[in-house]
């Protein structure tokens, strides 16, 4: 049995945006040091880490030498190639692995073992051809989404075919290539679960929460979601038999479509920390980002428990960041800024927290209040 990584340590991650700045400030935490690896050389994880490499994910060399300087690897997005994560697999331990990379990043992979591990998703089909895509829209029917398979990201790289009329320009439009569609799901709600797993298979599962999305990218998340408890068991369950099913060693996040009957639908998986799991920094003992570093350094993982309920809400370019001196003045919001310098439209530069008594998270109109300057009154 491999024992847990020493303090002192070097925990190297590869991509260097929020999610592995975030992981670097919870690794410090635990007495490590990281080392990010990203080709871009503002790179807001290189503010808060040790060490730092500029290159490109397919530069074999660089990556020997990022290898040769670290004690275990991880990563903090999905757009690393499967075969350089393998090359540094050859070289240290990599958490989660190549094979599970490889599946999350292909939307058809995705979903092919999903099916496999009996877990509902969207029907769905494969399209290589606009042949294929017309057969696809008979069997499944209209509206139906018409996704890459790769590389898509806040609703970037799909689009809603409502008529056959759209199939064509829908198809030429999309790249890379093959795409895959998906049956359109006429969902209630959306939600999400993490999951931690150590070297040993020990889990550790945080509650659901209800994801709200404005201009297809996280807005706000509500934690706990406000589900009924057999919907937040039943995704629990599903998110604990996928990182099983898949050997995970690290943190898996698990997005769902609730629909109107209350079923549970998974539909994307994403092997590291999420965008829906910034919430537990403040109101949890043991964040996701700690959870993760936890799991890649087989620590023992405590159970996923909040002392708190939550409200999330995303800083996006550039109109809520411009209410940045409002927010830092306003009792109540935690804020947390990713050190981004270029403000530019749709980009996440940070996110607050709202925090409220365990059992106690308020209706829209108290949500609403508690963000101050940042909350939008619902409608009568």
């Amino acid at each position: 049995m491999a024992k847990p990584l020493a303090p002192h340590a070097t925990i190297g991650i590869i991509g260097g945006g929020q999610l592995g700045r975030m992981t670097a400030m919870a690794a410090a935490r635990l007495g490590y040091r990281s080392h990010i690896y990203a080709p871009e050389p503002d790179s807001p994880a290189f503010q808060v880490a040790a060490a730092h490499s500029i290159a490109d994910y397919e530069d074999e060399a660089a990556l020997a030498r990022f290898a040769e300087q670290v004690d275990v690897i991880t990563f903090e997005f999905e757009n690393i190639s499967a075969a350089s994560l393998a090359l540094l697999a050859s070289l240290r331990p990599v958490r989660p692995g190549p094979e599970v990379l490889r599946i999350s990043q292909d939307r058809l992979l995705e979903k092919q073992f999903l099916n496999s591990a009996s877990i509902q998703t969207a029907p769905w089909r494969a399209v290589i051809s606009l042949d294929d895509l017309t057969r696809a829209i008979a069997e499944l029917g209209l509206p139906a989404v018409l996704k890459t398979t790769r590389l898509g990201y806040d609703g970037k790289g799909q689009f809603l075919l409502r008529s056959p009329d759209d199939a064509a320009m829908a198809f030429a439009q999309l790249n890379p290539k093959p795409l895959i569609l998906e049956g359109f799901v006429d969902f209630a709600a959306e939600g999400s679960v993490l999951v931690a797993r150590s070297p040993e298979g020990l889990s550790s599962v945080f509650d659901m929460v209800e994801n709200r999305h404005r201009d297809h990218i996280l807005d706000l998340t509500l934690a706990p979601a406000p589900f009924a408890p057999e919907t937040r068991q039943a995704a629990q369950t599903m998110a604990l038999r996928i990182a099983e099913r898949i050997d995970l060693v690290g943190l898996l996040a698990v997005e769902f479509f609730i629909d109107r009957t209350g079923r549970v639908i998974a539909n994307e998986i994403a092997p590291r920390p999420h965008n829906s799991g910034h919430w537990t920094i403040d109101a949890c003992p043991v964040s996701q980002f700690e959870m993760q570093v936890r799991a890649v350094a087989d620590l023992p993982l405590p159970p996923a428990r909040r002392h708190a309920d939550a409200v999330m809400k995303n800083l996006i370019g550039p109109d809520d960041m411009a209410l940045w001196p409002t927010i830092l003045a306003t009792d109540g919001l935690i804020p947390h800024h990713y050190g981004k310098l270029e403000n530019r439209p749709g980009r996440k530069l940070g996110h607050v927290t709202v925090l409220f008594p365990r059992n106690a998270l308020p209706g829209e109109f108290g949500i609403a209040a508690a963000l101050g300057p940042l909350g939008t009154s619902p409608q009568a």
